[in-house]
């Protein structure tokens, strides 16, 4: 079908890719595709690779509940775009991040000239993060398991744990106050965004909630982070 949707099987469901286009008119060929094979997506549950398109809470929110007329569930978006990528944080979906790629042909590079700085893709680390060891990059880092105290994870943009942080974690490292860090269970021994410092209470919730620290009014604050 050459609607421009591509839809792939992984081991954790589908992965739906949108394709080149205006936004609406990419929308309307996936409820097309979605209304033809409604037999074949009912029941999934699937990822959305926008590219390198900058999308609000709002557009995402539009395709997921299209997706969920279809009884597909969209549990995480995959893009280049931090923006797009901090959107789908807000809305408790995992994001899948890629090696960004460079617009244009590449130029051949002159004898002497410097050589140009290449976009800082993000780093997913699917294991467990324990005691002792300490991970650090200068782009978005996404943990796919637990930090255990005695952990240490340092990033130059935002810090997502699918899972328990109970270690040590810098977000935004170089300074950025727009980062943020996001848990299935917030709980770390520290925690610091840019030169903001925030440590947790000694006593600890019972019932851990999903939950996402940023810089607001120069200090660090806590709030609930939709994860469904």
């Amino acid at each position: 079908m050459d609607d421009g949707i591509a839809v792939k099987g992984t081991r954790q469901g589908l992965l739906i890719t949108l394709g080149e286009g205006p936004w609406e008119a990419r929308v309307e060929a996936l409820a097309r595709r979605l209304e033809k094979g409604a037999a074949f997506f009912r029941g999934g549950r699937a990822a959305l690779d926008v590219g390198s398109r900058a999308l609000d809470e709002a557009r995402i929110r539009q395709v997921r509940d299209l997706l969920a007329r279809y009884e597909v569930d969209l549990w995480a978006v995959q893009s280049t775009a931090d923006v797009t990528i901090l959107a789908a944080v807000r809305l408790g979906l995992l994001p899948l991040l890629r090696p960004k790629e460079v617009a244009g042909k590449e130029e051949p590079q002159r004898e002497g000239a410097a050589a140009p700085a290449s976009p800082v893709s993000g780093l997913v680390v699917e294991r467990t993060v324990r005691s002792g060891q300490r991970i650090e990059h200068p782009g978005d880092v996404i943990i796919i398991g637990d930090v255990h105290a005695g952990a240490e994870i340092i990033a130059g943009r935002h810090v997502i744990v699918w899972g328990k942080l109970h270690g040590v974690v810098h977000a935004g490292a170089t300074g950025d106050e727009s980062a943020v860090v996001c848990a299935l269970d917030l709980a770390p021994t520290q925690l610091r965004i840019a030169d903001h410092i925030a440590r947790s209470p000694e006593e600890r919730r019972r019932r851990p909630v999903p939950e996402m620290a940023r810089v607001h009014r120069g200090r660090i604050e806590a709030i609930p982070w939709p994860h469904r």
